[in-house]
């Protein structure tokens, strides 16, 4: 392909987005400058600006302020046109941008420091490294031996409520939402008269270590605060995962969730106090999960 032919394309692709955006044809675009080594660089508008994702990609919509209004309430890809049988320049990018968003919350480490001023200690499950945590997912429900023998040693036993954190599949989620739920969580146990367990980390950490965790502590209700499965452009939404004496076999039906907890969906302090109601059902009923669901029913 000649360098004229590139550089129409380019002039194209640019004099589209910009039409898009203003709704009128735009002036054509300067040639991309070569770099130093002679690659072509070519600059785009940001598709990640709110003001980009809340752009209509079609040409002609039917109610333009109805889609506008529809577009800024969701973060679903709605109202973004198409090029063909193929999705528009601009919504390709930004796909791949927010898929971009997605991989880094996945590999994201906790940041240790943050841990330690919370004063939680860590301890791993047994994928030793993000590749394996990923690939196999039955080793992220299992603690290693030596962090078995932490836990041991530096957990109170027989609690009523013990609460751990875990990285899940987005570290991300746990350093946005935890320094605003743990007090929550710890002072509305405490306003409960319940006594709460010695909390720490699981790195690599899957929801089935409730099972693993109370195999040790022994507690009425076990709680894991973890990320959640990042969407696109989506990495700090976090679970409260929580049972009543979790055993080896327990599985999801015996458990309870409260999902999408991050500022822009269920507030972590709302969330918090949310936890601690479902916590002293558990106690009072003796049961979670489907069991709970059904007694709460049998009684009004």
């Amino acid at each position: 392909m000649q360098e004229s032919d590139i550089q129409a394309i380019v002039e194209a692709v640019l004099a589209e987005i910009n039409r898009q955006q203003s709704g009128s044809p735009a002036p054509a675009a300067a040639p991309p400058a070569p770099t130093a080594n002679g690659d072509l660089v070519i600059d785009l508008p940001d598709p990640t600006t709110l003001e980009a994702r809340r752009t209509p990609g079609l040409e002609h919509p039917a109610n333009p302020d109805g889609l506008r209004a529809l577009m800024a309430t969701t973060p679903t890809r709605i109202g973004v046109g198409r090029a063909g049988p193929r999705p528009r320049t601009k919504a390709t990018l930004l796909f791949l941008a927010d898929h971009g968003v997605t991989q880094d919350a996945l590999f994201h480490e906790v940041d240790p420091k943050m841990l330690e001023e919370m004063g939680l200690f860590t301890v791993e499950s047994q994928a030793h490294d993000r590749q394996e945590y990923l690939k196999r997912p039955d080793l992220g429900r299992v603690l290693t031996e030596e962090s078995r023998q932490i836990l041991r040693e530096r957990c109170i036993k027989n609690p009523d409520v013990q609460i751990f954190v875990g990285d899940g599949l987005s570290g991300a989620a746990i350093e946005h939402n935890l320094p605003k739920i743990m007090p929550v969580l710890e002072q509305g146990i405490k306003a409960a008269g319940l006594t709460m367990g010695t909390p720490f980390f699981v790195k690599n950490a899957r929801v089935g270590l409730l099972n693993d965790v109370n195999a040790i502590v022994d507690a009425k209700v076990v709680a894991v605060l973890i990320g959640e499965r990042p969407g696109l452009a989506r990495a700090e939404s976090m679970s409260i995962y929580m049972g009543y004496r979790p055993r080896p076999d327990s599985t999801d039906a015996n458990r309870d969730a409260i999902c999408n907890i991050y500022d822009g969906g269920f507030n972590p302090l709302e969330a918090g106090a949310f936890a601690v109601q479902l916590i002293q059902k558990m106690i009072q009923y003796g049961t979670s999960g489907v069991d709970l669901k059904l007694k709460e029913g049998e009684n009004g």
